[in-house]
Formats: structure tokens, sequence, C-alpha cells
């Protein structure tokens, strides 16, 4: 049986996509491969409603209230392949299975390609950090690095002057600052540390400080950094979406309406967007449903008349 649509990613902005589809009574299947972005995090901050929920939590929760709409299934495990077929659209699941749809909403997310250097990743989530807005306030005059990934780390820096003032941006052999930007964190009282990064220090995912590669070592508390990102999942480009050059890594083109440049192909949440958050990612997934079933009321319209 052909489905209304297939929703690919079973987080913040799939959930919110076929949700809009259940209440329209629509035939919906949800394939959540279980990576949320947000899963090394212990709370999601910011969100309407939800504020200092665990995203898992809310995930939870939101799937269980969609699980009640009758028209609603789920599939735990992986889309491995996408492509458009005489009738609609087809996603093969790892398993081999094949399912057919009118409609696909991309939601599967994007994967954080953390920098190379020793004791970040177990502390991902926790006390290494990538948004202020997210995890600002519960660090709040704390000692702050950032640790340089890109031109957007000195943005970044200045963003935090809001949350502290003991502030040490690292260049670590990856960020050669200008004049106008050494003059810029200079003005906002934060200093600049050229000598790269040996290893974090302290118990993971808790953080001491850093030893630098001459073995000086430097205090902190927390540490923010802008990792590049990449899709978590081929579906896009093996449609032959097109993509636009992102901050922090490449994203999916949509239109007003979520809509790629594939026709029936939505896509929402971090993978078509920037910048990123839970809220964003939820509203996302609601455009993207909403437009889906305005696109099959007409094309039922259309059917009937011709």
């Amino acid at each position: 049986m052909q489905l209304d649509a297939i929703v690919v990613g079973g987080s913040f902005a799939g959930l919110s996509a076929a949700m809009q589809l259940a209440r329209a009574r629509r035939r919906v299947l949800v394939i959540d491969a279980g990576r949320p972005r947000n899963r090394f995090a212990t709370s999601s901050h910011g969100f309407f409603g939800q504020d200092g929920r665990s995203p898992e939590e809310i995930k939870e929760t939101a799937r269980t209230q969609l699980a009640a709409y009758p028209t609603v299934e789920f599939v735990d495990g992986e889309a491995s392949r996408a492509e458009r077929e005489k009738d609609g659209l087809a996603v093969t699941l790892a398993s081999g299975k094949t399912r057919l749809a009118s409609r696909l909403i991309l939601a599967f997310g994007i994967v954080d390609d953390l920098p190379e250097v020793k004791g970040v990743r177990e502390r991902w989530g926790r006390t290494v950090l990538h948004c202020p807005y997210c995890h600002g306030y519960e660090v709040a005059g704390q000692r702050f690095g950032v640790l340089a990934t890109s031109e957007m780390s000195i943005h970044q820096a200045l963003m935090l002057l809001h949350w502290g003032s003991d502030i040490t941006v690292f260049t670590n052999d990856t960020l050669m600052l200008t004049d106008d930007q050494r003059a810029a964190l200079r003005a906002g009282g934060i200093r600049i540390e050229e000598r790269p990064i040996e290893t974090l220090l302290g118990d993971a995912p808790a953080l001491d400080g850093v030893k630098l590669r001459d073995g000086h070592r430097i205090a902190l508390d927390a540490l923010f950094t802008g990792s590049r990102t990449r899709m978590a999942s081929p579906l896009a480009e093996q449609l032959g979406c097109a993509f636009d050059d992102g901050p922090f890594g490449p994203i999916i083109r949509t239109d007003a309406f979520k809509e790629t440049t594939v026709p029936g192909v939505y896509a929402a949440g971090d993978a078509a967007r920037a910048p990123h958050n839970a809220t964003w990612a939820s509203a996302d997934g609601v455009t993207a449903g909403i437009a889906a079933h305005r696109a099959l009321v007409m094309a039922d319209v259309a059917a009937r008349r011709s």
C-alpha cells in the first residue's frame, strides 16, 4: 500500500512534521535510526514549555503522543536509499524492504565533526559545548575557552561576553587572526592563546582546563567550539537535492515551505537550516508537514478534475 508520506528522522523536526500529517488523517511512516544530534546533551534549554527536560524525554513523549494516531507507523532502522519511481518516492531500508509514498520529508539531521583534540569527544554536550543559547546560562560566570575551528569562532567568543568575562580563544593552529579580529577580542577583554592544545584536563565529562603542547596549563570550566557538520544520511544527495554552503557545513536548499529543489521532497531541521536549535527544528517540521499535506490535497483535487 502506498503511503501519503514518509518522514526520515524521528526527532524534533521529524515528529513535528509527522504530527501535522497524522492530524490530517494521512498515512505516514516515520523511519528513525535512533541517533539524534542532541543525544549527548542531558537537557534541552530555550524550548517553549520544555526547558530543562532531556531531549530523549521530550522525544519519547512526542513519539507516544504521535503513536496514538491510527494512521501512523514507525520503523526503527536506517533508510539507506531514496529514489523517485513512476508512482511516487521510494525509500529502501537497511533491511532491504522498500516503502513507497507520495511525499517524502527529510529530517535526518546532521553529524558534528569535532575538532581532533584529545578529550573533546568524551565531554561533548556536557562541558564542551557549541551554543551559548542552549548551554550558556548553566555555565554563566565561569571560565570559558573557545576552541577555534573557523572565522565563526571570533563571533562565538564575542557572543559569550553576555554569559561571562573570563574568556580565552585558542587558535590551535587553525585560525590566523587579522589585526581587526585581535582588536575586537581585546576590546572585549578576551585573551588570545596561540599555543596549541595537547589535551583537555579533568575527570570527563567534567572539565578542569587544558594542557598546551609546551606543558602549560590553563584552568577552564567550559569549552565552546563550532564543529563542522555534515549530512547524517546520503538520501538528499541520492535524490539530487541542491545544497547551499552554511556557516558550519552544507545545508539542503529549501523554499519558504521547506520543499527542496526536488518536487515532492521536503527537508526540515538542522539538515536544512542554519543556525540550529530545538525550537527551529520543530517549527520547520511543522512547516514541512503542513506543506506536504497541502500538496497532497491539491494533487487529489487535480486528479478528480481530470
